[in-house]
């Protein structure tokens, strides 16, 4: 989401140093409950400029949209997981991105991440979430069996995600821990 804080108001740091304290112990207690590898803290340098990773994500979901996930899961693994804060910048995620797709389908990615036309759907992407409620991440929007949309912020949601979309909760313990 480009623009979050400029849109919402919101400033770039964590804030009040309680405030980190407690989101690190939240995190570190859900990735626990779901079985997620995390950094015991945050990143050296949390949190970093993403607009360039962005443009290589909407990029990656127009060239190569099958890749998307497993990209998403490496640079969640560079991140929350080696502590690479690198990763805002091309030089720091070009690596990540060309273990999953190659030397040549990476190149034509950091190509055309800034295209106009890229730019322009990270834009629209990023004012869809708005427009649907989103204020922060993770923002989860969902559409239920009976094709009502809801939007549902902050991973402590996921219990009511679940519920929402009708997902058998009793499958995994981290959805039995969520209320």
């Amino acid at each position: 989401m480009t623009g979050n804080g400029s849109t919402t108001g919101a400033c770039k740091s964590m804030g009040h140093s309680d405030k980190k304290d407690y989101l690190g112990q939240q995190r570190r207690r859900w990735a626990k409950c779901f079985s997620v590898p995390i950094l015991e803290g945050f990143p050296q340098g949390f949190p970093f400029r993403t607009l360039p990773v962005q443009r290589a994500l909407c990029a990656i979901s127009q060239k190569a949209p099958k890749k998307l996930p497993p990209v998403i899961r490496a640079i969640f693994h560079a991140v929350w997981v080696e502590g690479n804060t690198a990763i805002g910048e091309p030089d720091g995620f070009t690596p990540v991105i060309e273990s999953v797709l190659g030397k040549q389908e990476t190149q034509e990615i950091t190509s055309a991440m800034n295209d106009q036309q890229i730019k322009a759907l990270l834009t629209a992407n990023t004012n869809r979430s708005f427009d649907s409620g989103a204020f922060g991440l993770p923002w989860f929007e969902c559409t239920n069996l009976n094709g009502e949309t809801e939007g549902f912020w902050g991973v402590d949601h996921l219990g009511q995600v679940a519920d929402y979309l009708g997902l058998d909760r009793a499958l995994a313990r981290g959805f039995r821990a969520a209320l």
